[in-house]
């Protein structure tokens, strides 16, 4: 199946350029010059993967972002010209997958961009149903659906790695250090606080009062684990 990747980047050279190299591993690339047009080619269907400019007309990346995550887990990447931690943060807390600050590497960003599509498609049986289930909390490793008390809970892709990763060893403490490496699988260049606020984001998603959690448990001073059904 063709894997179809949206470029939504204000900047017609880097644009075509970076068209010419997705399409030269296999990839074929949409296209969109600013933040309305790209909400628009996303809604018309068949994309899998969107590389997201901060800096865009009508409508700024963050914006767009935030609306794409109101409807679609869609795996994010998004681009800036400007490297301060402080937007990094705002792109992971708004739901980004990953982030990459220009100028870039290209075989860097093609790698990023087969990782997140290796764990958006992870190949299980689909004639098996394959299912985590900790009771009242149950994740659908096929469609990678998470089902709270049969009701779903909608997480971004680098949510549901997180806690499938969690759920998977209940009891077992995961340092901020180990699930970097094992959900973004590569050397970040961002900080330990990346899985803080992605597990801030999963409890208020999954927890009743988030402030007291019950699933998704912190170690102090280690790190973070999944409750051990009794």
């Amino acid at each position: 199946m063709e894997t179809t990747i949206l470029i939504v980047d204000d900047e017609p050279l880097f644009v075509k350029g970076l068209k010419h190299s997705l399409e030269q591993e296999g990839y074929s690339v949409e296209c969109a010059y600013d933040g309305e047009e790209g909400l628009k080619c996303l809604k018309k269907g068949g994309i899998d993967l969107i590389i997201l400019d901060v800096m865009l007309p009508k409508k700024d990346g963050f914006t767009v972002c935030r609306e794409i995550r109101t409807y679609s887990n869609v795996p994010i990447i998004m681009l800036t010209a400007k490297g301060e931690d402080v937007d990094k943060i705002v792109g992971i807390e708004i739901g980004a997958d990953d982030y990459l600050t220009k100028p870039f590497n290209t075989r860097e960003l093609l790698a990023r961009i087969k990782a997140l599509l290796r764990r958006t498609r992870m190949s299980y049986d689909r004639n098996k149903t394959d299912i985590l289930d900790l009771g009242e909390l149950k994740l659908d490793l096929n469609s990678r659906r998470v089902l709270l008390k049969d009701k779903e809970v909608d997480l971004t892709t680098k949510e549901f790695d997180i806690l499938y990763i969690l759920a998977k060893s209940p009891g077992r403490v995961y340092s901020r250090e180990s699930l970097l490496e094992l959900v973004w699988g590569y050397d970040f260049y961002g900080d330990e606080r990346t899985v803080d606020v992605h597990i801030r984001r999963i409890r208020e998603k999954l927890e009743e009062d988030p402030g007291h959690p019950y699933w998704v448990l912190t170690k102090w001073g280690v790190g973070y684990y999944c409750r051990e059904m009794v």
